[in-house]
């Protein structure tokens, strides 16, 4: 069969047969070697980095390093600066792999990858994909993702889904009408997997679920779904199994680094442990214990045009007790560092905090279809959300009586109806969002 998908990240320089034969060859690698592997990795991409990239040397302030621990917590601002400041010596704009992060942090920049780091990327991408029967070069997929309304990044964009055997619905209007339309798409194409922002696809399948509808019933070629950029809760993934009848995929990654985390098909979240070092530390930038909650820090072990060394991605995670060199286990990913909520009494809370307790209650019947939560004031939150009917003053109490047993009393609380949320300009959407930038 015709591979149209290798084929263009052959043309586009990225020497897949290479990391293909790499990733498998660390594949190999023996449990009882494999921490021998990953301390090799880490002394090779460090060291290759302080002879030859003067901006990691300055950030290091050394020209070489006895103690990863000592080494410096890389950030989102640290690489807000032109990219050829920050590359390593004998690459250049025309020789790498460049793109920009989404920016759904707040802080977006853009990276550079060496071709090898980046077909490495896709090694590993093709390689988890595989454990559900997914082929990049065959495997029709529906893409529920953002995409430029230019009209050149558009056709562009356009181009890359049918070179990547894709059909795209994009996102940035989900209203009943459109969710028709991408129902009608499922009965007459033959998807193979659906991949995508999870906000998007929930409501989907929650559009499903008003019309008492199971995708995999009316597109019988449905294998699996795979959810990205977002967090997924566990009872929308219940309704996502229920609504498509297919094994629903969490997936966690980043475009600067890698897929940091895939579900296994024994359920379980597995860390990218070939192309990443995966740490979690503390406040003092010290490891913690597996089982307890803490930054996440991660190098790319290969990305040798641009040093990612302990970089703090800006999420909160805890690895599981049952974690090995080999196959790391990301327990739980708790959220972004910056989805906090700072209270009167000096509390601090995780934005998901509110997202549980408004989610439960307001969603009893259906009638809520997004909402998200702005922090306007330190004793003060709006709630927009999208609705068919208004809430009613029995929900609003209800809601405010939980955040009081959850949080703290005295908190002032706005309810906002909306026809649509704003969303980034990828299409995500941030479920909670505080606005007090200089205490957060």
């Amino acid at each position: 069969m015709f591979k149209l998908f290798d084929l263009t990240l052959k043309i586009n320089g990225f020497p897949m047969k290479e990391a293909k034969a790499e990733l498998q060859k660390i594949i190999a690698i023996p449990e009882e070697n494999f921490g021998d592997y990953i301390e090799h990795k880490k002394t090779e991409i460090v060291n290759f980095h302080l002879r030859n990239n003067s901006f990691y040397k300055e950030l290091v302030g050394e020209n070489s390093f006895k103690n990863w621990s000592n080494l410096p917590i890389l950030n989102k601002r640290n690489l807000q600066k032109p990219l050829k400041e920050r590359l390593s010596l004998g690459y250049n704009e025309k020789s790498i792999y460049i793109n920009k992060t989404s920016g759904s942090s707040g802080d977006p920049f853009i990276f550079a990858k060496d071709k090898f780091c980046h077909a490495l990327t896709w090694a590993s991408n093709i390689y988890r994909f595989g454990w559900y029967g997914i082929d990049f070069n065959s495997s029709y997929q529906a893409r529920f993702y953002g995409i430029p309304l230019d009209f050149i990044g558009n056709r562009k964009e356009r181009f890359k889904d049918f070179l990547s055997n894709r059909y795209r619905f994009s996102i940035f209007n989900l209203s009943d009408e459109v969710l028709e339309g991408f129902l009608k798409d499922f009965k007459t194409k033959k998807f193979d997997y659906i991949n995508g922002y999870t906000s998007s696809i929930v409501l989907f399948a929650k559009f499903l679920q008003k019309k008492n509808i199971v995708l995999k019933e009316i597109c019988p070629t449905l294998k699996v779904c795979m959810v990205t950029s977002e967090m997924l809760f566990e009872e929308d993934k219940l309704l996502l199994e229920k609504q498509f009848g297919v094994p629903i995929v969490n997936e966690y990654g980043a475009s600067e680094l890698d897929l940091i985390a895939f579900q296994n098909p024994e359920g379980k979240w597995q860390v990218n442990s070939e192309t990443l070092f995966v740490e979690i530390l503390d406040e003092n930038n010290q490891a913690v214990p597996n089982g307890t909650s803490g930054r996440i820090v991660i190098t790319s072990l290969f990305n040798k045009a641009h040093p990612f060394i302990r970089y703090d991605i800006g999420d909160i995670g805890i690895l599981d007790e049952k974690s090995t060199f080999k196959k790391p286990i990301l327990k739980k990913l708790i959220g972004r560092t910056n989805d906090v909520a700072i209270l009167p009494s000096g509390k601090k809370s995780p934005g998901l905090t509110f997202y549980y307790v408004t989610k439960s209650i307001i969603e009893d019947d259906g009638n809520v279809k997004e909402f998200v939560i702005k922090q306007t004031k330190i004793d003060t939150f709006d709630i927009e959300y999208v609705s068919q009917t208004e809430l009613n003053l029995e929900q609003i109490h209800k809601i405010e009586a939980a955040i009081a047993l959850y949080l703290e009393k005295g908190l002032v609380f706005t309810f906002v109806r909306k026809e649509k949320l704003e969303r980034s300009k990828s299409g995500k959407l941030k479920q909670f969002v505080s606005l007090i930038k200089e205490i957060v």
